[in-house]
């Protein structure tokens, strides 16, 4: 938990459902996104791209039952549909088991149906028009959204070169709206006064006064700062290389509230965009039954719930394809990840932060204004080479490239639109140096810049 976290626990990071619908005619499994003024259904595909525009509805039984009721009542036609309610992390992968299920039934599909269905409201208390458009515009804000669009303090934001065009654009103001951080680096502008600087980071809303949303900013680090009591805890040598070589620690530990005193079971891992030091509480952990197709005991539902890394053998990728893999909880991204993806980079990352220490050089970071770094451009540039880098993204949300230096002395990078080194060449080329001038000049130049100051005089 970062600051925000452990100080509002009304957060996302809860691990609210999602409502997934199976049209009956199509026979097809999708997410569920909203109703429109017409009580039509809105839905997308249940796949990772469009996770940020699910629709998240609580997971309290009698505040769902409230939700869903009003819900069910709005719709056009609810009796054409059947709806599911699962854990946000596992939309995408019970989405295709509900699929396969009616594509190929079995009972191990019917089970999973059959324990995920939301049954039809019985009996629904008989509202008035009004009334059911006002409770079912209610709920679906609360449910699906943290913030709403007038809450946000809009002066600050455009004060940091972010419009709201510029946030849909970039496809992260539902996602801010939601309560979540962008998952994406943003650029922003701070007006210090006396100079303007630029920078790039993760953004996120939180609560302010009067009911307004103010706006978070999650800066980039060079690295974690593990050297430091976070919440009370002081990081083991383990601890610290746990979390530079898989970006989680492994194990929960007890933080302090620093208003209340609360001792608070949690996780730690690592914002990778950012290298923010990052924990969630242990009790918003949901862990899943099964992941990809392999079903999890009680033994391994637990040690993923104490933060520890998993193996598991046999599991099924999207392509059908069977394969072994370390998955870990992490309190960043706030559900079971798969190591397999990031024991490179983050091996990487560590021996270049190794080797900082070690060289008394600065570590290059590995993001240029949003940009991430392939590994041979980072190579390059770690070296105090000039690299090429596009796809970069100005403040218009225009993009445009350039060449880049880092220079490991001074910790600073240098931006040209020019390649520097044929820009030398061409001013030795076009500018030779004038011959020396000879004893009798030299002696002569004084009384040559007197004339001329007397001359401007």
């Amino acid at each position: 938990m970062s600051e925000q976290t452990i100080e509002n626990p009304q957060t996302p990071e809860q691990l609210s459902d999602v409502l997934l619908v199976l049209d009956k005619e199509k026979k097809k499994i999708q997410a569920v996104t909203g109703i429109d003024k017409n009580g039509e259904l809105q839905t997308v595909d249940a796949d990772k791209k469009n996770q940020s525009q699910f629709m998240r509805v609580d997971k309290n039984g009698d505040v769902f039952s409230n939700f869903f009721s009003n819900f069910w009542q709005q719709l056009k036609d609810p009796t054409h549909f059947s709806f599911f309610k699962v854990p946000a992390p596992e939309a995408g992968d019970l989405a295709k088991a509900i699929q396969k299920q009616l594509d190929t039934p079995t009972k191990k599909g019917e089970a999973i149906m059959e324990k995920h269905q939301v049954k039809e409201p019985k009996e629904p208390e008989q509202k008035s028009k009004k009334d059911m458009e006002t409770s079912t515009e209610t709920s679906t804000q609360t449910s699906a959204y943290r913030f709403k669009e007038e809450q946000i303090d809009w002066e600050t934001m455009h004060n940091l070169g972010l419009s709201k065009e510029r946030l849909e654009k970039a496809g992260v103001l539902d996602t801010l709206l939601k309560g979540y951080k962008t998952n994406i680096l943003m650029s922003i502008s701070l007006n210090l006064g006396s100079a303007v600087t630029r920078m790039d980071a993760r953004l996120s809303l939180q609560p302010g006064d009067n009911e307004s949303a103010v706006v978070a900013i999650h800066g980039i680090r060079k690295e974690p700062n593990l050297n430091i009591p976070f919440f009370g805890h002081t990081f083991t040598e383990e601890d610290k290389e746990n979390l530079l070589t898989t970006g989680n620690m492994g194990r929960v530990v007890d933080l302090t509230n620093p208003k209340t005193g609360e001792k608070i079971p949690s996780i730690i891992s690592i914002d990778r965009l950012t290298n923010e030091v990052i924990a969630l509480r242990q009790k918003w952990m949901k862990i899943p039954d099964a992941i990809k197709e392999v079903q999890l005991n009680a033994a391994q539902k637990q040690t993923l719930l104490e933060g520890k890394p998993l193996y598991l053998e046999g599991m099924v990728s999207k392509k059908g394809k069977p394969f072994n893999a370390s998955v870990q909880y992490n309190a960043d991204k706030r559900y079971i990840e798969f190591l397999f993806d990031r024991n490179k980079t983050s091996q990487q990352t560590q021996n270049r932060q190794t080797s900082q220490r070690q060289g008394q050089h600065y570590k290059a970071p590995e993001i240029f204004r949003g940009k991430v770094l392939t590994d041979q451009q980072y190579e390059k540039y770690n070296a105090g080479e000039t690299v090429y880098v596009d796809g970069l993204i100005n403040k218009k949300d225009e993009k445009y490239q350039g060449y880049i230096t880092f220079d490991k002395t001074t910790g600073i990078t240098s931006f040209s639109f020019i390649n520097p080194k044929k820009l030398k060449e061409k001013i030795q080329t076009t500018q030779p140096l004038k011959a020396p001038l000879k004893p009798k000049q030299q002696q002569k130049a004084p009384k040559a810049l007197a004339t001329s100051k007397e001359i401007k005089r």
